[in-house]
């Protein structure tokens, strides 16, 4: 069990910004066997953002609540998975071979492929969670957070990591998951869904299980594997997917 909070707290600590680290002494090691509790943080940061859209709604107008309840959730996390959607799409858009890709994605700047991408992100986002029933909003942006972190934790199991360890931003590999962890990440990451959300609305799971396909096998062509920067915009665009989904469900029911 020990071991179990210990990688749970170095979780927190990577996909958040919660600092942990100034409670808790977690050694480095632990770094690397995070990947079956990603799920698990959506949790915290999907909790997070449900509650402050709560709030928010009970002052702001709809779309306004929306907008603020997304940005509480990227200061919580410290934009960790914009980032890695602006590098995505810069990389992928403006690279023509895997060094390219991978050069421009490591890049700090900001490109104009990236700076589109992340307003029609939000747009998206904004705009799906805006045209749902109200009692609908807080569900999704509880649930979606969970399972969009779950298939990016899935596509990493079955990816060879693109880079060595000393090029990476972290400066490590994450190991891939046993049997008993990927089971729990897949319960991790549905259960909330499952628990919230009317059985109706479930086939909406589809959409982000065929974005992490797509993403994965255009990686794997392009670049041979993954990078961190891959998996903060796969669990963004999955999430957005399963909004553009669930919307389109609630319009065929309705």
């Amino acid at each position: 069990m020990k071991r179990f909070f210990l990688q749970l707290a170095a979780a927190v600590t990577f996909f958040t910004r919660i600092p942990l680290w100034r409670w808790v002494n977690i050694p480095s090691e632990y770094f690397s066997e995070i990947i079956y509790l990603w799920p698990l943080t959506g949790w915290i940061t999907g909790g997070v953002t449900a509650l402050a859209w709560w709030g928010f709604s009970s002052v702001f107008p709809p779309m306004l609540a929306i907008i603020l309840a997304l940005g509480t959730r990227t200061l919580l996390t410290g934009g960790l998975h914009e980032d890695g959607l602006g590098d995505f799409i810069d990389g992928f858009g403006g690279g023509k071979n895997k060094d390219d890709i991978l050069r421009i994605m490591k890049d700090s700047h900001t490109g104009n492929y990236a700076l589109i991408g992340m307003i029609f992100y939000y747009l998206i986002n904004i705009n799906s969670l805006l045209s749902m029933p109200n009692e609908l909003v807080g569900v999704m942006l509880l649930t979606a957070d969970p399972l969009s972190k779950m298939c990016t934790a899935l596509m990493m199991n079955f990816l060879p990591y693109a880079r060595t360890a000393s090029e990476s931003k972290s400066k490590m590999v994450f190991k891939k998951t046993d049997f008993v962890q990927f089971s729990f990440m897949i319960i991790a990451g549905l259960t909330p869904f499952c628990i919230f959300v009317k059985t109706t609305i479930w086939i909406a799971v589809i959409a982000p299980l065929i974005v992490v396909i797509i993403i994965k096998n255009y990686s794997h062509k392009k670049i041979g594997g993954y990078t961190g920067d891959i998996c903060g915009a796969t669990a963004l665009i999955a999430e957005s997917s399963l909004y553009i989904f669930t919307l389109l469900i609630l319009r065929l029911i309705g």
